[in-house]
């Protein structure tokens, strides 16, 4: 197969998801994978059955059996000692191929030796804690997202360094660190976070699913003109004028009262005509499927955004990345003492969060980033309200802003004035790659669309992020992470069935977004010698969809399956339960038998018990015996004989985690306004190294006089 990684021989070793996810990528690209392991156990992986044997084909789909000794990159899994097996194999192949190690913990610390799956590591990231009944326990959320993201993690990583002239000889990325992607923006708040219910989150409201007459809309009102809009929509512009509601955080205090006010109006319609209705309005506003009506859905069959899995059983996702090569090629910088892509410069025109975490990593990775921006229209995680009683400027102390927007020059631009115009496009044309998200048609009505860009350089890359695509019936839908999410099908797979279909997450949709951004612009940027420029389209619905590929697959094959809280059908038990402390939960999750007896030895439950068809019994005996202990102290005795199991992390206690504590994960930089403040790290290492902080985040303009005198020479 030819694409844009097509000079790349890969050996992947190791059965676990995130290895094989991270080797699917670059098949779907065009390198030749070449896969020693068997698919013997898939059935225990995805919904399990055939319908795990179905996902991984999924996983496999584009590698070769068999083996070689010529290789650019090996990927080595989870297990230690297949790590040290790695180690002695790379040796003896010819040319000295970089080592990926892709581990759940590390190679060291605290949890270096625990047993890990997707289930505990959606409790040790954050993600979980919030996510449930305001009273009840939280809940885990089901499938593999967890592994998905550290296999594209590892796949940025691998590709970033395969481009340098220095090569490191080894690469080390673990499952922890890359699922931190989804709450490290809270760690770094440290705003004490609660769980507030169902379809609840701070500081979004509405941000809910509300049955239709023929199914479910997902519906987003961030600000006061989308909930003002959203007033005058069904007929009660009346709400808009009270004064309670103008405030998303007041909203959120009236969440029971704003359902009670919405839930009969959107019950009177189909959903299509509340999403056509919503993009005439301009509020965020998308149908929610099950995950098994997808592949025949209007929209995403029109956009082709599913194929057969290998061997016919299932429809499932694409890669959620189109290139279109056109344009002039251009040598790929050396890379340099900052990192590899030390000679790349990226227009950064987008905001919030996909976009700039995708600029992110460039800027971490080498690149000089330029944020562009300006007074009359600010990147929004800024701030969309002003803080009440805060004496600062509140553009300037958004810990979210500030943490994915270090390593970057900021420029105060107004594209509404010739002026700013004039400079944008002298900048892109000095650019290797444009990035933005504001919006279907924004970029075109301003003259800097794809087309525009490759006018004023033709060797571009240039990477636009619409939340459904270009194209079909719902490109014209406004979205957050929260509609993307909405859109996804996931909201059907996690929870419990008495709950409305749910997100597991405030904007669950940006950060994966963004690392598929970052993925798809550096392998253009690989091929560009020999391939020439690049528009890319990337949608974000579609990226969500590769971590929903097994509930995908599953529902498919096996008929839907009802929601049952953190059970899972690959693992009993799976649960979470109370703790020592008040509001401190313990996750247990068992998914082998050695696992089975491990716990039976530690809890005293009787080991002939059946785990699969008494799950209640074993809960409530675990449940029991974690009351005795600090869920701490609980999974370091479970984890001691092989039992995966952790505490449920908040996201704001991850900086004070052991673990990532010795792995110097969050550190601390120095801003003005802010002073010192916390950042997170980036979740890879080349050689022991992660990339440095250089700068943090720009203020408002801060490097516009800088920017403008050194690359345009005014």
């Amino acid at each position: 197969m030819d694409g844009p990684l097509s000079d790349l021989r890969i050996l992947e070793l190791g059965g676990d998801v995130a290895v094989r996810y991270c080797g699917r990528l670059f098949a779907l690209l065009g390198a030749a994978v070449t896969r020693l392991d068997s698919a013997a156990g898939d059935d225990r992986i995805g919904r399990g059955g055939a319908s795990g044997e179905a996902f991984g084909r999924w996983l496999d789909e584009g590698k070769q059996a068999g083996d070689g000794a010529a290789f650019n990159l090996v990927i080595c899994g989870q297990d230690l000692a297949a790590v040290a097996a790695a180690e002695r194999l790379v040796k003896g192949f010819e040319g000295a191929p970089v080592l990926l190690r892709l581990t759940w913990f590390g190679l060291d610390g605290p949890y270096a030796d625990w047993t890990g799956n997707d289930a505990i590591l959606q409790a040790l990231s954050g993600v979980a804690y919030t996510f449930g009944e305001e009273a009840g326990p939280p809940v885990l959320a089901q499938g593999h997202a967890p592994q998905i993201v550290a296999g594209l993690t590892a796949f940025i990583a691998a590709l970033a360094a395969l481009m340098g002239e220095a090569r490191p000889a080894r690469i080390d990325v673990n499952v922890l660190e890359a699922a931190l992607c989804f709450a490290e923006t809270g760690a770094v708040a440290k705003a004490r976070v609660k769980r507030l219910g169902v379809n609840r989150y701070s500081p979004t409201y509405p941000c809910s699913i509300y049955p239709t007459t023929d199914g479910c809309v997902g519906v987003t009102a961030l600000t006061l003109a989308q909930w003002i809009s959203l007033c005058g929509l069904i007929g009660r512009k009346d709400l808009a004028e009270d004064r309670r509601f103008q405030t998303t955080h007041g909203r959120l205090r009236h969440a029971d009262e704003i359902d009670a006010l919405l839930t009969p109006h959107f019950a009177e319609r189909s959903t299509m005509r509340w999403v056509n209705d919503g993009i005439a309005q301009r509020i965020p506003m998308t149908p929610v499927p099950r995950p098994g009506e997808l592949p025949a859905h209007e929209h995403w069959g029109s956009r082709g955004a599913f194929a057969s899995v290998p061997g016919g059983s299932a429809e499932a996702p694409i890669a959620p990345f189109r290139f279109a090569w056109k344009g002039a090629s251009a040598a790929r910088p050396p890379g340099g003492e900052h990192g590899p892509l030390t000679g790349v410069r990226v227009a950064d025109f987008s905001m919030g969060w996909a976009g700039p975490l995708a600029a992110r990593y460039f800027a971490d990775l080498g690149a000089d980033v330029l944020k562009i921006e300006s007074a009359h229209r600010m990147d929004w995680w800024r701030g969309w309200e002003e803080i009440e009683g805060q004496d600062l400027p509140s553009a300037e102390i958004q810990r979210n802003f500030l943490a994915v927007n270090r390593n970057k020059r900021g420029l105060d631009l107004d594209l509404s004035s010739g002026q700013g115009l004039d400079r944008a496009r002298g900048l892109i044309a000095r650019c290797d790659i444009v990035i933005e998200n504001l919006g279907p048609g924004v970029m075109d009505r301003l003259g800097l669309g794809p087309a525009d860009q490759r006018r004023l350089n033709p060797a571009i890359i240039s990477i636009f992020m619409p939340p459904f695509g270009k194209n079909g019936p719902l490109a014209g839908v406004r979205a957050y992470g929260s509609t993307v999410e909405q859109g996804s099908g996931m909201p059907f797979v996690n929870g419990h069935s008495h709950w409305a279909p749910c997100l597991q997450h405030v904007a669950y949709g940006d950060p994966v977004a963004g690392l598929y951004a970052a993925a798809a612009a550096l392998a253009a940027l690989r091929a560009r010698p020999r391939m020439g420029g690049a528009d890319i389209e990337l949608c974000q619905v579609e990226c969500l969809f590769q971590l929903a590929a097994d509930a995908i697959i599953g529902e498919q094959i096996a008929g839907a399956t009802p929601r049952n809280g953190s059970r899972r059908p690959t693992a009993a038990p799976c649960c979470v339960v109370e703790s020592a402390e008040p509001e401190a939960w313990l996750a247990i999750a068992v998914d082998s038998e050695a696992g089975w007896k491990g716990l039976c030895g530690v809890t005293g439950i009787d080991p002939a018990t059946d785990r699969h068809t008494e799950e209640d019994l074993v809960e409530a005996a675990l449940a029991d015996w974690a009351r005795t202990h600090t869920p701490v102290i609980g999974a370091a005795l479970l984890q001691a004989k092989g039992v995966a199991a952790a505490p449920v992390l908040p996201a704001h206690a991850l900086s004070l985690d052991p673990h990532l504590e010795h792995h110097g994960y969050f550190l601390t930089q120095h801003r003005r306004y802010v002073e010192n403040h916390l950042q997170p790290a980036s979740p890879f290492r080349f050689d022991g190294d992660r990339p440095a902080l250089r700068r943090p985040a720009p203020t408002l303009g801060e490097h516009t006089a800088e920017v403008i005198a050194e690359v345009l020479g005014e």
